[in-house]
């Protein structure tokens, strides 16, 4: 992988880099919080810690920036049961051939997406094999979601529970394997 050079004049998206640790083949953005993952602004003259403080709530961390794709044989069943478990439908972008999808979204209420695409499309670039994903979605009302899971007979792989370290959750596979643990435990 190639270095980014430490400043590209006339680049509107360029920041200032400085070179990798030994063994690193990736320049470190030094306007890049990596506990945050926020940035500051360019030419703001705004620091990564005052963009941090702007765009953190309570917990001073944002972790909006981290999607799962996942692929699947049957798409359209995996959105059906994402939905009975609380999510919401979002973007849906057909694939090439008749009940192929090539992106989609799903969205949780609470914050946070999903990718869901189909296993068999054309591209297969950012294909997932089946159940090779876990997944942790972060929710206020664990047992509201419990009782959709339970109701859409999913496949329990951790009961319903208060943990040591502070969280009551549980975790379920859909039909396709994929494991789906729903927690309060924030980070």
């Amino acid at each position: 992988m190639s270095r980014v050079p430490s400043e590209r004049k006339g680049d509107a998206h360029s920041s200032k880099t400085r070179p990798a640790p030994p063994g690193d083949d990736v320049a470190m953005d030094t306007n890049m919080d990596t506990n945050t993952n926020t940035r500051a602004p360019e030419g703001t003259g705004t620091t990564r810690d005052d963009a941090t403080a702007a765009t953190t709530g309570a917990s001073g961390r944002s972790d909006h920036n981290v999607w799962v794709g996942l692929s699947y044989d049957d798409p359209f069943a995996a959105r059906s049961w994402l939905r009975g478990l609380g999510f919401v439908d979002g973007v849906v972008v057909d694939g090439e051939s008749p009940g192929e999808i090539r992106h989609s979204e799903m969205l949780w209420p609470e914050g946070g997406r999903v990718m869901v695409s189909s296993r068999q499309k054309a591209d297969r670039t950012f294909v997932s094999e089946a159940g090779a994903a876990t997944v942790y979605v972060v929710t206020d009302d664990p047992d509201a979601v419990w009782a959709r899971a339970d109701r859409l007979g999913a496949t329990v792989l951790r009961p319903l529970e208060e943990t040591d370290y502070g969280s009551r959750g549980f975790s379920v596979a859909d039909p396709e394997g994929t494991s789906w643990s729903f927690g309060t435990y924030a980070g």
